[in-house]
């Protein structure tokens, strides 16, 4: 009876988490730390949002290196009259990067931009498989996606491709940010699919 009623409240907080958004620990460790039956799946939750903790770290320090770099090559133009070819390419290949990384981060407390008019006037039980659906459509879109940035990121490995600037940095390092990024954040969206799916099974 404990453990029942342990379910029932991680799920009530989990609800209360996806439709305001807030939380200390990402949705995902929400939704498996009660269930019996998660015990993999809440190690596996768990090393998840440690690495994209990590990330997001790094990635915040590559938007202050974008900024940097951006007003470095503001000053350098403007009062040194220098070209900064470099600059520009460098600024965009840390921002984009930086974004596609911290997508995992993002997915993990639900953070996403999402309409939730529906949200707030469907029944529990069919807001519950509103979300599932959601879930699973979002992780088949990420996977292929996924699988096209590798493909694409493997083509511009062995192919030796450029950026056609003076700079001409290789086109593998953003396709690999962008392979990497996804990759995980399809991952991160199996993992809540999942426990879904956990939830499922411990309900009374």
């Amino acid at each position: 009876m404990t453990r029942r009623l342990g379910s029932a409240s991680a799920f009530q907080e989990s609800e209360s988490i996806a439709s305001h958004g807030t939380s200390d620990v990402p949705l995902a460790v929400v939704d498996v730390q009660e269930s019996e039956k998660a015990g993999v799946l809440a190690r596996v939750t768990r090393a998840l949002a440690m690495v994209n903790q990590g990330i997001m770290v790094i990635s915040a320090f590559a938007l202050l290196a974008a900024a940097c770099v951006l007003t470095l090559s503001v000053v350098t133009r403007y009062f040194l009259k220098v070209s900064t070819d470099w600059q520009d390419e460098a600024s965009v290949f840390l921002i984009v990067g930086s974004i596609f990384m911290c997508g995992a981060y993002v997915q993990s407390y639900r953070g996403h931009v999402g309409i939730e008019a529906l949200a707030s006037i469907l029944p529990s039980g069919v807001n519950r498989v509103r979300r599932i659906f959601v879930d699973i459509a979002s992780f088949v879109f990420c996977a292929f996606f996924s699988w096209k940035s590798w493909a694409m990121f493997l083509e511009a490995y062995s192919g030796g491709y450029r950026t056609e600037s003076t700079w001409a940095p290789p086109l593998w390092i953003p396709y690999g940010l962008l392979a990497v990024g996804m990759t995980n954040l399809s991952l991160q969206l199996l993992v809540q699919v999942a426990a879904h799916f956990a939830q499922k099974r411990q309900a009374p």
